[in-house]
């Protein structure tokens, strides 16, 4: 109304200024009128370019599957009640828990700032606590125990544990988390099956595996929650690969995955505490490490996921639902159909 009311106006003042001057030639009245014209469309563009603005920086806010209300960026959200809570208080509770398992989207710098952030404040509490990563296999532990007593440089262990051939992303991602790991001496476990063994799962099934490669599997592998084959056929269809056409050898291929690193937690756990960092595929809902390292040790765990804003999930996501500023960019969920 006020921008009608303008233009209204606008003409008045034409009409106005064209009876008090009878002598006014045609040509300055097209003048006078081409100039209206332009001035409006100015307006105009101007109004467009600032609703565009506006709609580009309106901030984003999480959203949770039955709840009322909404989550900026940087809200902590404790699940079981609901309520948002601040970062002491999100601590004091993981303290009482012996395993934290902390997500990631590999790619997105803030996930892994918050994981170190958890670490540094569990490590002034809990010195006795380890570190276990998805990010390296089993088989490259000699070479976590020299970079843990500060024997490597950044250099060597990059070549030894064969980062950009195995886990493939940027160092730099991980460089101030295993700087800290380094610095403080802090025992690093590598949680993963070796890298090749998924894909040729997902390919083939458990039964053709070479009995070398069956040698890296954990004594049990839990094919049985319905929940989890749910969540994973989800995967399996929405990211179709070249040559992977058969669901049950995928799936074998995510539980090997899981029960893996789920072993290699239980067995590294000690009587201490341990900060477990995997990509949030392998936390979400509890079922990936979580409830199958509980079924082997029953240790209390708590689990923390970094969401972006602007997402919608449910709230049993996680223990804790960390909100995250800035577009969510989506990396593959975790796909053992490839290495």
């Amino acid at each position: 109304m006020p921008i009608l009311k303008m233009i209204g106006f606008q003409k008045n003042i034409s009409i106005l200024f064209f009876i008090s001057n009878p002598k006014l030639s045609v040509q300055s009245t097209n003048l006078a009128s081409c100039r209206t014209r332009k001035f409006f469309k100015y307006i105009w563009v101007c109004l467009l370019l600032g609703l565009f603005i506006g709609c580009a920086v309106s901030p984003k806010e999480l959203q949770i599957e039955g709840h009322k209300k909404s989550y900026p960026p940087e809200t902590i959200i404790q699940t079981a009640s609901g309520l948002t809570v601040t970062f002491d208080q999100m601590m004091a509770d993981l303290y009482s828990a012996r395993i934290v398992y902390v997500g990631e989207q590999h790619t997105r710098p803030r996930d892994h700032a918050i994981q170190l952030k958890i670490l540094k404040q569990l490590n002034a509490i809990c010195p006795d606590a380890a570190v276990g990563m998805e990010m390296f296999s089993k088989p490259y532990q000699p070479i976590l125990n020299r970079w843990a007593k500060g024997e490597l440089t950044r250099q060597q262990f990059i070549e030894q544990t064969h980062w950009y051939a195995n886990w493939k992303f940027d160092y730099a991602l991980y460089e101030d988390l295993l700087s800290y790991v380094r610095k403080h001496r802090i025992p690093l476990f590598g949680l993963n099956v070796p890298f090749h063994i998924p894909s040729k799962v997902a390919a083939g099934g458990i039964d053709n595996l070479l009995p070398a490669q069956k040698a890296h599997l954990p004594d049990t592998i839990d094919t049985t929650n319905p929940e989890h084959r749910k969540f994973v056929k989800s995967i399996f269809e929405k990211h179709p690969r070249r040559g992977l056409k058969n669901f049950e050898y995928f799936y074998e291929a995510q539980c090997v995955w899981e029960d893996t690193m789920a072993a290699a937690v239980s067995q590294n756990l000690g009587d201490g505490w341990m900060v477990v960092f995997a990509g949030s595929g392998h936390l979400r809902h509890h079922y990936g490490i979580p409830l199958r390292a509980y079924k082997r040790n029953s240790v209390p765990y708590r689990t923390v996921i970094p969401v972006a804003a602007g997402e919608t999930v449910k709230s049993d996501l996680a223990d804790y639902i960390w909100v995250t500023g800035g577009a969510s960019a989506k990396p593959p969920h975790p796909m053992p159909g490839s290495d």
